[in-house]
């Protein structure tokens, strides 16, 4: 397949793109709202001339922020525009950078050649930084076509999406031989986007700028004194954050049978879409006293559940516990970053699908601060063994904690290369 027919396959399957915006919006009604943005139409006014990043939902865009951030640090006189594919994550991006006016934010348009040249040519961007592994061809060809430099950051291709890749050689290799610049996390990882078609020299091994978030100094304290408010702090507090359909189940069960042995046990309960608050919510509630953030009001000795259903509170509501489970991966999406966690010296617990974080998982494991399981019952004797063995989960946290440190400069490489096509 090359450019030309896949661009055709697009338009004839809009009607579909349509239908699927329209069943997103039943379950959440953002997905009916900006509908012309994502044909470049309608688009808010932009000043010209600065950076674009495309992160395509939330997870990219808490990955990216600490790159944003350094960005407008070194080049206060650009603006930088943000494009995400979902509500959820342009919520996100809004209340990141809510204090910033040289950000500026839009829904990335559909990968159609006159959707693509319409958006490049109201924003006029210098260089496109495009976040993880997000491959539009059009977009990617566009930006050629205007000499604009694209950069891939923080990028990651597993050998099975470079096996799908390859079976558009006709489609991927000219596509990445256009762009400039491909930060990769691992040397593996760098091979495949060569043997793909990407130009040697563009290919770069920087690492994973996840490696480089930074905790503000104030949540820790915040953390403690609402624990303090909930008179909590002699309670076992343990999170299952990111959590996707079919996993809310496995961990009220585990949260049932960890209460035989700890009645007075809370757990943290974060769905990873807002369209589901609402339904954890009724199905926490059937089961036990649970409490919702949103609400405002506070945890009491009998509540065993709050609900985490506010945006941007992720990293808070990790402080607030003593255990973690990173959901996305009892069910097989992939899992989601088990470094937020980590890096708050946390003991870290997951499913057993990591496959988006093979490597990441890996050093984890590897240096005794993640711990795998497959079913209610593993997750809660997990729990229930770290609440138990505190030595145990310090160690594990400490560990974590190491992973992350020994880690870090990902962030600085990446800057380096992004100047140096600036």
């Amino acid at each position: 397949m090359n450019r030309t027919l896949y661009t055709l396959l697009f338009h004839l399957g809009l009607p579909l793109v349509a239908l699927r915006l329209f069943l997103r919006s039943r379950k959440a009604p953002a997905y009916a709202k900006r509908i012309g943005e994502r044909f470049a139409m309608n688009l808010p006014a932009m000043r010209k001339g600065g950076i674009w990043v495309h992160a395509v939902s939330v997870g990219e865009s808490i990955a990216a922020a600490p790159m944003i951030r350094a960005l407008l640090q070194a080049y206060p006189q650009l603006p930088i525009t943000i494009t995400c594919m979902t509500p959820t994550g342009s919520e996100r991006v809004r209340a990141m950078f809510a204090d910033e006016p040289r950000i500026q934010h839009c829904y990335l348009p559909y990968d159609l050649p006159w959707a693509a040249g319409r958006f490049l040519d109201h924003v006029q961007p210098k260089l496109a930084v495009i976040m993880e592994t997000e491959l539009w061809p059009n977009h990617i060809h566009q930006c050629a076509k205007r000499g604009i430099a694209v950069a891939l950051a923080n990028a990651r291709l597993s050998e099975r999406s470079a096996r799908g890749y390859a079976r558009f050689a006709g489609l991927t290799r000219p596509m990445l031989a256009e762009m400039s610049l491909i930060a990769v996390q691992t040397e593996a990882e760098a091979e495949r986007f060569r043997q793909l078609g990407a130009r040697a020299e563009c290919v770069q091994v920087t690492g994973s700028i996840k490696f480089d978030l930074r905790i503000d100094e104030q949540l820790l304290p915040r953390a403690r004194a609402l624990r303090e408010q909930w008179q909590a702090t002699e309670r076992p507090v343990w999170i299952a954050a990111s959590t996707h359909e079919g996993e809310d189940e496995v961990i009220l069960a585990a949260h049932r049978q960890l209460l035989e042995h700890h009645a007075d046990a809370l757990l943290i309960l974060v769905p990873r879409h807002p369209e589901r608050f609402n339904s954890v919510f009724e199905l926490c509630a059937a089961q036990f006293p649970t409490v919702r953030r949103s609400s405002a009001a506070a945890v009491a000795a009998d509540s065993a559940v709050l609900l985490g259903d506010t945006m941007g509170e992720l990293l808070f509501l990790y402080a607030l516990a003593d255990i973690a489970f990173v959901g996305g991966s009892l069910v097989p999406n992939g899992g989601h970053n088990l470094l937020e966690p980590a890096a708050l010296s946390l003991p870290v617990i997951s499913g057993p699908h990591l496959f988006n974080f093979l490597e990441i998982a890996a050093m984890l494991r590897d240096a005794g601060a993640l711990q795998e399981v497959d079913d209610a019952q593993g997750l809660a004797a997990e729990i229930r063994r770290l609440i138990e063995l505190p030595q145990d989960a310090r160690r594990m946290g400490e560990a974590g904690r190491a992973v992350m440190k020994a880690n870090q400069g990902a962030l600085q490489r990446l800057l380096d290369g992004l100047g140096r096509l600036l």
